[in-house]
């Protein structure tokens, strides 16, 4: 039977407030576990993997699966990260990459290259789509995607949808090329952007409307995974809400909403919308 498993981000946990406490690694830990959450994801770069190293040991404490998003900067770099994510035995690695050339058929070599890293270790790989990164652009990421046909894709669609400055409702056009995105992707990630804002608060009225559309979006994608997946397989869905200067703040540095709770809520309707799929058979 498929299964879905839902992540924490520990970036997101990170408050980013100087009127409040930072909380430490321990307590991010156990919220996420206590929550119910079936896992937490590190987000290392090479230089950041000692102290990742440091708290690796949580993911057993807590009981939770380990989800890496690889920040590798150079051709050379995801290798030492691939080596971390298999010693936190971690279930996938999502690559946000920081090689960035401008034409797409210069990136089939880096990107083959990581694939076969990854491979070589039994270690899933997928390519988030991420502004500052090597898929910074939709239309670059559609041409690498014909370049590579062997793709597989992380959906951060929240990106795409600031980066082409999408208007509402979503075009013909515009909706043809995120369901070609949804269908090379394994994994999606939870945050609610607009037009202009990577990320925006899910229970504001004047928000529903960018709400409905990635709800909508994440159940394309979903329904899709389950028709091309079998039985065995597992699908991971990330929650990451990021901390300021990715969440909004008022004149003091207070958020604007709760980031957790928020993380809680689209954590559950992405478990309905998942059972609602199952219905569908």
């Amino acid at each position: 039977m498929k299964k879905l498993e839902i992540y924490q981000s520990l970036w997101a946990m990170e408050l980013r407030n100087p009127n409040v406490p930072e909380r430490s690694k321990e307590e991010a830990f156990a919220m996420i576990s206590v929550a119910g959450f079936d896992g937490a994801c590190m987000d290392p770069s090479v230089e950041e993997i000692p102290e990742c190293r440091e708290y690796a040991h949580l993911f057993d404490v807590h009981n939770l699966k380990a989800m890496v998003n690889a920040f590798p900067h150079s051709a050379e770099d995801l290798a030492p990260i691939l080596d971390f994510a298999v010693e936190i035995d971690a279930t996938l690695v999502n690559v946000i990459g920081g090689v960035m050339p401008i034409r797409p058929e210069d990136a089939v070599t880096d990107v083959r290259r990581w694939i076969d890293e990854a491979a070589d270790r039994d270690m899933p790989l997928l390519f988030e789509t991420h502004r500052d990164g090597l898929l910074n652009d939709l239309f670059f990421t559609l041409q690498l995607m014909e370049f590579v046909p062997e793709l597989r894709l992380c959906a951060d669609l929240s990106h795409f949808v600031v980066d082409r400055e999408m208007r509402a409702p979503i075009s013909a056009r515009d909706q043809a090329y995120i369901s070609a995105v949804l269908q090379r992707s394994d994994c999606f990630q939870g945050r609610i952007a607009s037009r202009e804002q990577i990320q925006v608060q899910i229970n504001f009225p004047q928000h529903q409307q960018w709400v409905d559309i990635f709800r909508g979006w994440w159940t394309e994608g979903m329904r899709d995974w389950r028709k091309r997946n079998d039985d065995k397989a597992t699908l991971a869905f990330l929650c990451e809400l990021g901390p300021p200067p990715y969440a909004i703040t008022d004149a003091r540095q207070d958020e604007l909403s709760d980031r957790w709770r928020e993380s809680l809520t689209i954590r559950d309707w992405v478990r309905t919308i998942w059972s609602e799929l199952e219905n569908e058979g």
